[in-house]
């Protein structure tokens, strides 16, 4: 099966109140791992890539790893999509390189610069078959070249969300509800804004929006982490269950990196303290890949609800 849009995903996923689930990759182990497990749940996936993933993978590079994927599994729909594109020349490199989906996201810009910035984004992509998502209001954190502090944070404002969507002619909107990027995402409690998000969802009706920073965070390898030689004191996520409740409303897309690394890095110290005189990457690569793919059968069966959707 050639790569897909999002289009479809998004409305079975609306009408079934479930969410796909959008990974970042950066090298073949997490891709095979993540498709493995989408194959094995019979679930469609959004393959991210970020201008950090091209960075440091090359974008070349990565795109050959995505095809061997659709040769290895021909049978899951999959979308491969740009996370955070900062420019309009960045989003026309990758549509013209044969990403099915792209992210533009002006959302540090004022309003209108947003506007304008996103709509020239549509009016090159649509022609070619291309679908859009843009970013209203702003998240906290860092993740790769987005660095955004708490106090610049600011949640999504809902009219503007109807405004937004109507001049630009985006596919789906990344709202910002209190998500945030990175492992600590919360100080207390963790506390989402979902007033807010019904609120657009009714302003919106048949909208697919998107959550960004919403990485659980998993305690497993954060402990792991630490016990083989890790400091990472205090990571917290969006608990799993505000993340099903979301996809209640109008939300089909999560998009999940944090744990995609902290399972990586978990299983590789240990290994590393387990297998000390071992200095095969095929080793410890390998015990990575399984934790991905485990960790990623578990977002999709227990999390998303997007298993049994092919």
């Amino acid at each position: 099966m050639p790569l897909v849009t999002t289009k479809d995903m998004f409305e079975k996923a609306y009408a079934g109140h479930y969410a796909i689930g959008a990974f970042n990759v950066n090298n073949m182990e997490i891709i095979q791992g993540i498709v493995e497990a989408a194959k094995e749940t019979k679930s469609p996936v959004i393959l991210q890539v970020s201008a950090g993933a091209r960075k440091y993978a090359n974008a070349s590079y990565l795109k050959k790893l995505v095809e061997a994927a659709l040769i290895e599994a021909p049978e899951v729909e999959i979308a491969l999509h740009l996370d955070h594109g900062d420019t309009f020349e960045l989003c026309k490199q990758v549509i013209d390189d044969g990403f099915t989906s792209v992210m533009i996201d002006g959302s540090h810009l004022p309003y209108e610069e947003n506007i304008a910035l996103s709509k020239k984004v549509v009016e090159y992509a649509h022609p070619r078959g291309v679908v859009v998502e843009a970013e209203l209001g702003r998240l906290a954190g860092v993740e790769d070249a987005v660095n955004v502090s708490a106090k610049d944070a600011t949640y999504t404002d809902p009219m503007q969300a109807v405004d937004f969507v109507k001049r630009t002619g985006v596919d789906s909107l990344a709202i910002a509800i209190g998500t945030s990027h990175g492992a600590y995402k919360f100080k207390g409690e963790p506390e989402l804004d979902f007033e807010r998000l019904k609120t657009i969802t009714e302003l919106l009706p048949n909208y697919p929006l998107v959550l960004h920073g919403a990485s659980t965070v998993i305690k497993e390898f954060v402990d792991t982490c630490n016990q083989y030689g890790g400091d990472i004191p205090g990571a917290q996520g969006v608990p799993e269950d505000m993340l099903k409740e979301a996809s209640k409303y109008g939300v089909c897309k999560i998009n999940i990196d944090t744990d995609l690394r902290l399972a990586m890095t978990a299983a590789i110290r240990k290994s590393f303290v387990e297998s000390p005189s071992n200095f095969d990457p095929r080793k410890y690569l390998g015990d990575a890949r399984t934790a991905i793919k485990e960790m990623v059968k578990h977002k999709i069966v227990d999390v998303l609800g997007s298993n049994d959707k092919l």
